[in-house]
């Protein structure tokens, strides 16, 4: 089931998505350490990385045990792209990842993200560009097309082949799309008989069903998963074991995952400082609950909270009845 990116071996080609505000180094680390064959960075503008603002800084930030890691860059200069792909070469990144899949407003209208796959001629001088520009494997991630009526994914596969791209990510969805409606994996199929690179399929993969279910209708080499590790680091050494297995690994116990949360808490503290740390805290620690008896209540609580302190004790709270209710 392994693939192979230049250098880089994917034992198991089930990859942690980049999602903004998501997957920083705190949360790779918990996804990379539960098992995960890849993961990728945040969404980086690659012009804000070439002058190195300090937020950009911290979302390229990566540490030995996450290896290998993806960096992934959005731009719509080739020089830009090329630069910041040297900077995080530099930095100790593996694979550098080109998103031409991002369909937010303010990307798009930057002539960044998915906007590129209206302008396939100025694409492939981004990716060749960056290809270029570094010794490292460059991979590229893109949606189906920008609507229904170009769905132009198969004929950017082919440029990016060409180019020397070494592998790709094709999210179920056009443009127009956004995040509405299913992924179509059966198109991603399209792209699998459009190239020889190894092509991973993203989009609603949830749970271990829809996983397999991505694979046998795209016939891809892997899946990447997003929005299904909310709250769930070990989802995708789950998702490794069925699609090696059929096992059906069970989630953490209940107070491995307070564990979880209180490391993963501590952790953002740590990398952000308190002040944006506990905004950023939020989210995930409410996503943690999800499914939890009184996981509302909890959630807009934990909304509230200014002070580190009042936020572990509430994790505490949560979690102390749950767990007397098992060992009763």
């Amino acid at each position: 089931m392994s693939i192979t990116v230049g250098p880089v071996t994917i034992a198991d080609p089930v990859i942690l998505a980049p999602m903004s505000g998501v997957t920083d180094l705190p949360f790779r680390r918990l996804v990379k350490r539960s098992g995960a064959g890849l993961v990728v960075s945040e969404m980086i503008a690659s012009e804000a990385m070439v002058r190195a603002s300090r937020q950009s800084l911290k979302m390229a930030e990566n540490t030995p045990e996450e290896f290998p890691m993806s960096v992934q860059l959005a731009g719509c200069e080739g020089h830009v792209m090329a630069e910041a792909a040297k900077l995080n070469e530099d930095s100790g990144a593996a694979i550098i990842d080109i998103n031409m899949g991002c369909p937010v407003k303010k990307v798009v209208n930057g002539h960044a993200g998915s906007a590129l796959m209206r302008d396939l001629a100025h694409a492939r001088t981004l990716l060749t560009a960056t290809v270029k520009a570094v010794k490292l494997p460059v991979t590229l991630k893109m949606r189906t097309g920008w609507d229904e009526g170009n769905r132009n994914a198969p004929e950017l596969a082919k440029i990016a082949e060409g180019e020397g791209i070494q592998m790709l990510t094709v999210h179920g969805r056009t443009r127009n799309q956004l995040y509405n409606g299913h992924a179509d994996w059966a198109f991603v199929r399209k792209v699998k008989e459009a190239t020889k690179l190894p092509v991973i399929v993203n989009g609603d993969i949830t749970t271990l069903d829809e996983a397999k279910t991505a694979l046998e209708q795209s016939g891809a080499d892997g899946v990447m998963i997003g929005r299904g590790a909310y709250g769930r680091p070990w989802f995708l050494r789950q998702v490794i074991e069925f699609l090696k297995t059929g096992a059906r690994i069970a989630d953490p116990s209940l107070a491995e995952q307070q564990a979880t949360v209180l490391e993963h808490y501590d952790a953002m503290l740590a990398h952000y400082g308190v002040s944006t740390g506990l905004k950023i805290g939020r989210k995930h620690v409410a996503w943690y609950s999800k499914g939890l008896p009184g996981s509302a209540e909890f959630r807009t609580r934990i909304m509230q909270l200014e002070e580190p302190q009042q936020v572990r004790d509430a994790i505490h709270d949560f979690y102390a009845p749950q767990l007397d209710r098992l060992a009763a």
